[in-house]
């Protein structure tokens, strides 16, 4: 099945129209790859999804941060200003990211088995979940009045 591509300077204008410009690094990418990344980009990425454009970009950022990648960590963190995203949030963000991948150099490093890891979890998570009911029941609230 044969798809229609947009040529070059179809994508450069949807590019300019919405950003202003064609940034250099989309002016280098092969025509093979420009027509599929710009769709993506424009119809995900930018895209009002079920997650909320500034928490996209507050994980891109995360993840940014773990790749160390400058130039993702710099448009991420302004994007992220752009959908509103404050400092602290910023700042919570990158310190989720460098938790994350403290925990998962540390998982895979030593190996740990990963069927234990996630029943571990998962029971973890019926325990606190079984303790926040109890602690919101009325009965509770009474009680500690």
């Amino acid at each position: 099945m044969a798809t229609t591509m947009k040529s070059r300077p179809e994508l450069h204008r949807e590019i300019e129209e919405l950003f202003g410009q064609v940034p250099g690094w989309l002016r280098e990418m092969p025509d093979q790859g420009l027509d599929g990344f710009w769709s993506l980009m424009k119809n995900f990425y930018l895209a009002e999804t079920s997650i909320p454009n500034k928490y996209k970009e507050l994980i891109g950022l995360a993840v940014s941060g773990a790749t160390r990648c400058k130039y993702c960590a710099l448009f991420h963190t302004e994007a992220a200003k752009l959908f509103g995203a404050t400092d602290a949030e910023i700042a919570e963000a990158s310190l989720m990211g460098g938790m994350t991948m403290c925990a998962s150099t540390f998982l895979n490093a030593q190996q740990i088995d990963y069927d234990k890891f996630a029943k571990e979890t998962r029971e973890i998570v019926t325990y606190v979940r079984a303790h926040e009911k109890a602690a919101s029941s009325p009965s509770k609230k009474t009680a500690r009045a």
